[in-house]
């Protein structure tokens, strides 16, 4: 069972690294108008947050043992988004739309600013915001990795019924990294940087995910079966609190200051919660399923 679990782990690693390379040369052919980056952003972020909720959320209520589960769960949430909250503040890495509309408008709103705020969240296009983005994606991509690894490994922990778990953390991660790898990669074109250290860059984020999940996932497997189930109930309310923070990070900039192609954009947001929930109904039919035949 652990050798076709590893297997489908290495599946989602390859898929993953693909998706994130692919991304990331995508910078250098594909200039994303603003309106499809947004519709894109708007479907994905919609998924990350069902799958956050959906899958990550409720399966770490299953796990988290004791009367307090339901507090412990939503903590650890808790500091999952504080997590992302900081690191935007320090990194300010959270920016997948380089296209000239985008740029114009971050202009006009920093000058032309109704209530006279600053807006901070612009990021600098010069070695120090290239380095900004650059750790933050891959603090968060490491935590990514750390969700997978861990979600995979509840099918081993339920005897291979659960192997689903890891389905919905596996789709929104590759829904999500070829946006962060274009980010890295667009913003080190844009400062001047050439085609070698884009190259080393790309490949580099690319790996992270996939060898952060791979050692989580034999990580947690030292552990005592427990001990294991209890520290993955830990790790999927984190996790479901960062997702949820990144979800919103890229919808509420866009329908704080655009008001253009609102009903595209809610109707691509619900479509990513739509698929996101119908994975989770047919992840607990097909898991009830199995319940019930194990009980005959």
């Amino acid at each position: 069972m652990e050798n076709d679990t590893l297997f489908l782990l290495a599946g989602y690693s390859v898929a993953i690294f693909a998706v994130s390379l692919l991304g990331g040369k995508l910078s250098a052919i594909v200039t994303m108008t603003h309106t499809r980056t947004q519709l894109v952003m708007s479907l994905v972020a919609g998924f990350l947050l069902g799958v956050a909720m959906f899958h990550l959320l409720l399966h770490s209520l299953e796990d988290i043992p004791g009367p307090y589960a339901g507090e412990l769960a939503v903590g650890c949430a808790v500091l999952g988004v504080i997590m992302i909250i900081v690191l935007l503040r320090i990194f300010r890495f959270h920016q997948h739309d380089f296209s000239h509309e985008a740029m114009a408008m971050q202009d006009h709103h920093d000058h032309h600013d109704p209530h006279g705020h600053e807006h901070h969240g612009r990021i600098d296009v010069n070695p120090r915001g290239v380095f900004g983005v650059a750790t933050g994606l891959g603090l968060h991509t490491i935590t990514e990795g750390i969700a997978l690894g861990a979600s995979v490994r509840i099918g081993l922990m339920h005897d291979g019924e659960a192997i689903l778990a890891g389905l919905g953390v596996f789709l929104a991660i590759m829904l999500h990294k070829p946006l962060d790898a274009y980010s890295i990669i667009g913003l080190m074109r844009v400062s001047g940087y050439g085609s070698r250290a884009t190259t080393l860059t790309n490949v580099g984020f690319a790996l992270l995910c996939p060898i952060v999940t791979m050692l989580t996932f034999l990580g947690v497997g030292l552990l005592s079966q427990l001990n294991e189930l209890h520290i993955v109930g830990y790790i999927m309310a984190f996790a479901a609190g960062v997702f949820l923070c990144i979800s919103l990070s890229d919808l509420l900039p866009e329908i704080q200051f655009h008001s253009h192609d609102r009903g595209i954009l809610a109707l691509a947001f619900l479509i990513g919660i739509g698929l996101a929930y119908a994975l989770f109904f047919f992840e607990s039919d097909t898991m009830h399923g199995l319940e019930s035949l194990d009980s005959h």
